[in-house]
């Protein structure tokens, strides 16, 4: 879910018709001409509004904190601007800060893009390390987000600690380990184990369904618990020489040139539809996930759903907002960006959702709606998820590091996954993209 201004044209076309044509992650309102849709928690007559651009389902809206904080505030109005994908959502928003006009008061922005705005963008943004507690937050979130010479652009929203989400019924109907803490012992250690139970399952797969929802899922989460990506500490470009993405390509090409994939792209409509039909039985789950399958996979999903460890340690997503200095409302929107990442308002959002916090004094209260619990079966979510956060490795992101893996994943694994391609040439096609992307 998820390039610069030097984007590649055709990838940024194809995200961009994308976006403009569907309506993918946000079930919030009306799409607009944008690929974005609003949501406005009152009228704002005689009322400072303030706008928030996001990506995705954030949760606040979902979570009640609008209406709280308009409570709690009544001279604001909050209205939320949610563009679908972050691959469109990303090169709008830079284009808005660099002409320093058309920014929403408050603009999130995803860990794959905070290098970028922390080495390119730091000037178009308030300095939030002057009015916020920073110990609040995990050290290595902050770090993210702030310049060398000390100033926070952005505060921490979730983190995206990883577990597998998974159909029990159509495991059980494959004949399959149902419980949640033997299958986990069943891949514990390496992804080529879980691929392994994929093989297992695709014996005996319910008619339709596959068992997993396509190989860039498999990337994603594999990659996720490697220290080593696209880029060293230097900030150099290493991606073609990393050996976590090699362990994630290779994992993943297993799967796309298998038969246990359903071939979808992630956050595309027909991803949606693979939630509602029940078209595949896992699906590679960071906490922030677990919202987004209750909303697709609706109320038919209810209790067929469970959630194991992942195979390795890993983080996948989380996020951060952060306030543009060309915003006429900058105290105001200060105030509300303090309020919507605090911990308390975190834990409310874990308990909708599921987004894990970045504040680590919110662990202790966690505690998921029940109605999400038993979405999920009854699963132990806190515990699964904190365990995971405990031993993420630490990883290094570069300026380009969206961009980089959505050549990889959107270019690289779908020319094999789709289109019939070997590995050696959906590697080839990932390589020219990110030539491009990196403007060699």
């Amino acid at each position: 879910m998820r390039t610069s201004t030097r984007r590649s044209r055709r990838l940024g076309a194809l995200a961009a018709v994308a976006a403009l044509t569907t309506g993918l992650l946000a079930g919030c309102a009306n799409d607009s001409d944008d690929g974005s849709s609003n949501s406005d928690g009152g009228n704002g007559k005689g009322k400072t509004t303030l706008t928030i651009g996001t990506f995705g389902v954030f949760g606040y809206k979902q979570a009640g904190l609008y209406d709280e904080y308009m409570k709690l505030h009544p001279d604001i109005s909050i209205k939320e601007n949610v563009t679908t994908r972050t691959d469109v959502y990303w090169p709008k928003t830079l284009t808005r800060l660099q002409a320093g006009s058309g920014t929403d008061d408050i603009q999130a922005i995803e860990v794959g893009n905070i290098t970028e705005a922390v080495q390119t963008q730091a000037d178009k943004f308030v300095d939030l390390g002057k009015d916020v507690d920073k110990s609040q937050w995990l050290d290595w979130k902050n770090a993210q987000a702030t310049t060398k010479d000390g100033k926070l652009i952005g505060l921490g929203t979730d983190i995206g600690p990883m577990a597998i989400c998974y159909r029990k019924d159509l495991f059980e109907k494959a004949g399959l380990e149902t419980d949640r803490t033997k299958l986990a012992e069943q891949w514990k250690g390496d992804w080529s184990k879980y691929v392994a139970v994929g093989k297992d399952y695709m014996k005996k797969a319910p008619s339709g369904t596959k068992f997993v929802d396509s190989a860039s899922s498999v990337y994603n989460a594999a990659l996720g618990g490697e220290s080593e990506r696209y880029y060293d500490k230097d900030g150099n470009v290493i991606w073609d020489k990393s050996s976590g993405v090699k362990t994630a390509w290779n994992t993943a090409m297993s799967v796309a040139t298998s038969n246990m994939s359903a071939k979808l792209k992630q956050f595309d409509p027909t991803w949606d539809q693979g939630y509602a039909k029940g078209s595949f039985a896992t699906v590679a789950c960071p906490a922030w996930m677990m919202g987004y399958i209750q909303e697709k996979s609706g109320d038919s999903g209810k209790g067929k759903w469970d959630v194991a460890a992942a195979p390795t340690a890993a983080n996948w997503g989380g996020s951060f907002i952060g306030v543009p200095t060309a915003t006429k409302h900058q105290k105001e929107a200060v105030a509300l960006a303090k309020w919507l990442t605090a911990p308390e308002q975190q834990a409310k959002v874990f308990g909708k959702q599921a987004s894990f916090p970045s504040t680590p004094s919110a662990y202790s209260s966690l505690k998921p709606q029940a109605a999400t619990t038993a979405y999920f079966s009854d699963a132990p979510i806190t515990q699964i998820f904190s365990d995971s956060a405990k031993t993420i490795p630490t990883q290094i992101f570069g300026v380009k590091d969206q961009p980089i893996g959505t050549a990889i994943t959107d270019v690289g694994i779908l020319q094999v996954e789709q289109k019939g391609k070997t590995p050696d040439q959906g590697w080839n096609a990932a390589k020219s993209e990110i030539k491009d992307v990196l403007g060699q």
